[in-house]
């Protein structure tokens, strides 16, 4: 299938069921080489702080300060074609974090993402935020693969979920599962006796606070080695039309490169 195609379908599935799974969109010389660098930040010292964040789950934040690999799935072309048909134009990268469930982690509550939970938006609405997860171990159902509730994008605020309504979302590693902010879902527990590791990009229209103070976290010295497109996503960009995102008056890619010839000054600011 090509690529439009694979977006087209996933697309189609978000509207309808609230989520995608776009299988071994990343081969495994990919996923092996990301997993070797993820491999200093995954020692067990970091574990959650919380139930929300798993006491038996490693949570990596920042990850573009210390994987610069992790900007294949960042940037990923299956993944922003979804984002460009869900979210609204020069959206951003919220967060992007590893999260590797340990043997014996209980499953998470159900939860919304991002803008979806925080903003006091009444339900249904369409998604606000998209989230991925990629698969870097096969999620099985033991293992504590992501558990989503099917159509729960469309239900109003007084519908709560019950455990017989989840599914647990099996791939193999490599696979992508990528959905709507809206939806409930959660990570599952992991019964087993090894570890489970995903990576989840998740993105927010340009109006939206990112979860990650990304342009601190990746500060310009750092954001040079990515693509445009990436230090588009952490906010080296403005919103356009208009020049939300600006710097002293200057577009903050000059904080980059100081050659950057887009927009500049505060003469080219939207005159009232």
């Amino acid at each position: 299938m090509s690529i439009p195609s694979v977006i087209s379908k996933a697309v189609d599935d978000i509207h309808l069921n609230g989520y995608a799974v776009i299988p071994n969109a990343l081969s495994a010389g990919a996923v092996e080489r990301i997993r070797k660098a993820l491999t200093p930040w995954l020692r067990g010292e970091h574990l959650g702080r919380n139930d929300f964040e798993g006491h038996k789950t490693e949570r990596v934040y920042a990850l573009l300060a210390k994987t610069p690999e992790v900007a294949a799935v960042v940037e990923h072309e299956v993944v922003l074609g979804i984002n460009d048909a869900l979210l609204p134009k020069n959206y951003l990268l919220s967060a992007v974090l590893a999260i590797n469930l340990h043997p014996g982690e209980t499953p998470q509550r159900f939860h919304l993402d991002g803008g979806d939970s925080s903003l006091p938006v009444p339900r249904p609405h369409p998604p606000i935020g998209v989230s991925a997860m990629w698969a870097f171990d096969d999620f099985t159902d033991s293992n504590g693969a992501t558990e989503v509730i099917p159509g729960s994008h469309t239900w109003d605020d007084t519908r709560q979920p019950t455990e017989g309504e989840a599914v647990t979302v099996t791939m193999p590693a490599g696979s992508v599962l990528v959905f709507g902010g809206n939806l409930l879902h959660r990570g599952g527990a992991n019964v087993t006796g090894q570890c489970r590791l995903g990576i989840s990009p998740q993105y927010c229209p340009p109006y939206l606070r990112q979860l990650e103070n990304m342009t601190l976290a990746v500060p310009p010295a750092t954001a040079a080695q990515y693509s445009e497109r990436v230090q588009a996503l952490l906010g080296y960009s403005v919103d356009a039309p208009g020049f939300r995102g600006h710097v002293d008056g200057r577009h903050p890619r000059l904080l980059i490169d100081p050659e950057y010839q887009g927009r500049k000054y505060r003469d080219d600011l939207p005159k009232s």
